[in-house]
């Protein structure tokens, strides 16, 4: 059970562990973690689904560790079980691929898959306590993939820390330098958040994105100040100056743009997540699609959580209601759920995604590609009601 505590999964550095269904995939990662995280078994096909563990691994620090099913599953639920370790290689930061023989095709077609990706990957050979010739394997695995391979037995350990080592190394540059804020604000700043408590926010709780901006400021130490919505006035009173930055939910975009101070600048949690988790500047592109809408079009709307849905929800009923409203009733908006996004994204006209606050980077990153691979422009939530409302051109962007 995860609490307030603990860094949230979609920030972890996310390792996923691929091989051919019992090359010692589960045994790896047990002896890696210094857990039973995974059940190890002589019977191939014991990892059905994906199976996600967050942990604390030094020198890593937070992660999700992802065990997987064989890519060769043969089984009669094979084929669903592989598209599942596709989804889980989506979100991989870092993918460590078994080698269990000299027989490496579907090896090589994973490195490959990968490398176009341009994720890390780390070649391994596993049960090294029981082999012959490792070397040789090893020479070979370079060989073919020009990357270094690695021994270890999780019978004995042997290369766990070497692989912890290279793990380290391989984390992309730019995984914790990301910051939700960017450069709009800094040390002393004045920062007003405006977040309306309605029945998207359970009594008693913020989303996440709230809290994790909430956070980020405390950390450059803003000075931070929070008001409902009909607060909002009343709480500008109370400032001596005008805070240098408001924040506020995209749903009010339009209110709080019209009762801000002049001199303060204005962005909402969704903008801020478009960068932090996507790529703003092709989801600014993507709201241009909006004007070339018409009663005929299609409208993917893409959430990412897989809450039930709820009366006024921004994705379900709010956008397709701002939409049909200018382009008319005849507009149809599907609306897809969790990682339910489509493989074929060519009968949308547009798609609009949501914060993405529960995915981590790399697998949003994986959407945006598949989306620009087929001509189907895409935004967010907070671009796209920010350019229905008129105002985009006036939203401050973190950089």
């Amino acid at each position: 059970m995860s609490t307030l505590n603990e860094t949230p999964s979609a920030n972890r550095l996310h390792i996923g562990i691929f091989g051919r269904a019992n090359s010692g995939k589960s045994s790896f990662i047990n002896a890696f973690t210094r857990q039973q995280v995974s059940i190890v078994a002589d019977v191939a096909g014991t990892t059905t689904d994906p199976v996600y563990k967050p942990m604390e691994i030094n020198p890593l620090g937070a992660c999700v560790i992802i065990d997987t099913a064989g890519f060769d599953d043969s089984s009669s639920l094979g084929h669903s079980r592989v598209e599942k370790t596709k989804l889980a290689a989506e979100k991989t930061d870092i993918a460590v691929i078994i080698f269990d023989s000299g027989d490496m095709g579907e090896e090589l077609e994973w490195v490959s898959f990968f490398k176009k990706k341009k994720t890390p990957v780390l070649p391994l050979v596993s049960k090294a306590d029981k082999r012959e010739n490792i070397n040789e394997l090893l020479e070979k695995i370079h060989e073919k993939t020009g990357l270094p391979a690695f021994a270890v037995s999780a019978a004995t350990g042997e290369g766990i820390g070497q692989v912890k080592e290279e793990l380290a190394r391989l984390v992309p540059e730019d995984f914790d330098a990301r910051q939700i804020t960017g450069q709009l604000v800094g040390s002393g700043d004045v920062v007003l958040l405006v977040m309306p408590q309605d029945i998207q926010a359970p009594k008693g709780r913020l989303i996440l994105p709230q809290v994790q901006t909430i956070r980020e400021l405390l950390d450059k130490k803003c000075l931070v100040i929070s008001v409902t919505t009909d607060k909002l006035d009343e709480g500008l009173a109370a400032l001596k100056n005008p805070p240098k930055l408001i924040i506020t939910d995209s749903q009010v975009f339009g209110y709080v743009y019209e009762h801000k101070p002049r001199k303060s600048m204005l962005t909402s949690f969704s903008v801020l997540m478009a960068a932090y988790k996507g790529d703003l500047p092709y989801y600014i592109e993507g709201a241009k699609a909006i004007d070339r809408l018409n009663e005929k079009s299609r409208v993917l709307i893409a959430e990412c959580c897989t809450h039930a849905p709820l009366a006024e929800d921004i994705g379900r009923v709010k956008l397709p209601r701002m939409l049909r409203k200018r382009f008319g009733e005849g507009l149809t908006a599907d609306v897809k759920s969790g990682t339910d996004f489509p493989e074929d994204l060519s009968q949308y006209d547009l798609i609009i995604q949501c914060g993405a606050c529960m995915f981590n980077r790399r697998y949003v990153l994986s959407r945006i590609d598949r989306a620009k691979s087929q001509g189907v422009p895409m935004t967010n939530y907070g671009v796209a009601i920010a350019h229905l409302t008129g105002i985009l051109d006036r939203i401050s962007m973190p950089q």
